[in-house]
């Protein structure tokens, strides 16, 4: 049974920083792209960030570019994001990811996906 669990979210003042991990299991996904999305409360599911699993090549949506960092460890299955000077609209359920698709931005591309973490950003 393929699994994707999110962990790291929390509560954060502005200009404050979080750093999501999502532990995979269940299946190798060497070769698959792991994507972190993420949802506001009333606004459609977005891209963030997505890492390629075997080159580690990364990609950004515009409105995490320079804040948020994606990384993973291929040896423990796990994908982080480091989400530095958070801002009141970084408000979301972000949502752990993972595509066959070469650094997909989509998420109709998406095959797996975590039950997702609150961030919450204070002004």
């Amino acid at each position: 049974q393929v699994q994707l669990v999110e962990s790291g979210g929390g509560l954060v003042q502005a200009g404050g920083s979080l750093r999501l991990s999502c532990a995979a299991s269940g299946r190798t996904f060497n070769g698959y792209t792991m994507g972190w999305f993420r949802q506001a409360p009333g606004k459609e599911r977005e891209f963030a960030a997505a890492i390629s699993w075997r080159y580690g090549t990364t990609t950004y949506a515009d409105s995490a570019k320079g804040r948020f960092t994606i990384s993973r460890d291929n040896a423990k299955n796990t994908v982080f994001l480091q989400m530095n000077s958070l801002q009141p609209e970084d408000t979301a359920v972000y949502y752990c990811a993972a595509s066959s698709r070469y650094h997909s931005r989509q998420e109709a591309q998406y095959d797996y996906w975590g039950q997702g973490t609150q961030v919450t950003v204070s002004s």
